[in-house]
């Protein structure tokens, strides 16, 4: 069993929990996942099993979409209303929350939160966050491509934004452009790339055996596709001459993914990953 399983990821469990969940389900190791979701998030998971896990470095960068809502007055250690609250402040009406959102499109640097899975000097920020200890992160270059207003008394919005955007933060920074203290209270990963979240199952789904695998292919398609026959070059990551303007290609055969060729030189391609 090899391919891209979309998983409908429920409320309380961590990403990880999935995956062990999955691995007894299917009787198979070779499971794992990318783009962590928050335990208490749900949404879009997408899981990769048997030699679909060989691509798993090339699939975290990919653009996502979120629905989400926040809560003015008081600010958490984990900037969402499951933290511990470090901080209270009457609320200022935001008059124009459509328009405050607007604000936010467009490039940008983002200070991720201390609770994190980013690791600093080896280890994850949680950890330092959980001993109290605080770490001084550096700023990270993020993308916001479109919000939008879905419910002005909720405070409810959809975001699209480039990989490594938190969510959590994002709501913070909005509640302090209107001179608020605000935390993220509830979020719903919505699309993955190309994959959404009709497209998913459930655990109890997949348990009972009512999932579609995803090919590589589609999973991969944020990369320009060159259609070449499997011969003895490519099967043994040879270098190859390649006539395209991208950098990195992915090579296919058909409706299978082969591998990824990155550009040495001139029209000379390298192997970087194998995927067949």
């Amino acid at each position: 069993m090899d391919g891209i399983l979309l998983v409908k990821k429920e409320a309380g469990m961590t990403s990880h929990d999935v995956v062990d969940h999955l691995r007894r389900i299917l009787h198979m190791k070779k499971i794992g996942h990318t783009g962590t979701l928050d335990p208490e998030a749900t949404g879009v998971l997408m899981v990769l099993v048997g030699k679909a896990c060989k691509a798993l470095p090339y699939l975290g960068m990919q653009d996502k979409r979120y629905v989400a809502t926040m809560e003015l007055g008081y600010s958490t250690e984990t900037e969402d209303i499951w933290g511990a609250k470090v901080a209270e402040q009457a609320i200022l009406p935001i008059a124009d929350f459509a328009g405050l959102l607007k604000r936010f499109v467009g490039r940008q640097q983002q200070i991720p939160p201390m609770y994190s899975s980013i690791k600093v000097n080896g280890r994850k920020l949680y950890e330092y966050a959980r001993k109290g200890e605080y770490v001084e992160r550096k700023p990270r270059d993020i993308e916001i491509f479109d919000i939008k207003m879905l419910d002005e008394n909720k405070l409810c919005f959809e975001v699209a934004c480039s990989s490594g955007t938190y969510i959590r933060t994002l709501c913070t920074d909005i509640a302090a452009a209107s001179g608020n203290l605000g935390v993220m209270s509830s979020l719903v990963r919505t699309a993955i790339g190309p994959f959404t979240l009709d497209m998913c199952a459930t655990l109890d789904e997949i348990k009972a055996g009512r999932f579609t695998l995803h090919s590589l292919l589609k999973a991969l398609s944020h990369y320009e596709i060159l259609q070449r026959p499997m011969d003895r070059d490519v099967l043994n990551g040879r270098r190859i001459v390649l006539d395209t303007t991208a950098d990195e290609v992915l090579i296919a055969d058909g409706d299978l993914a082969v591998a990824i060729y990155q550009r040495e030189s001139g029209n000379q391609f390298r192997c970087v990953r194998g995927l067949w």
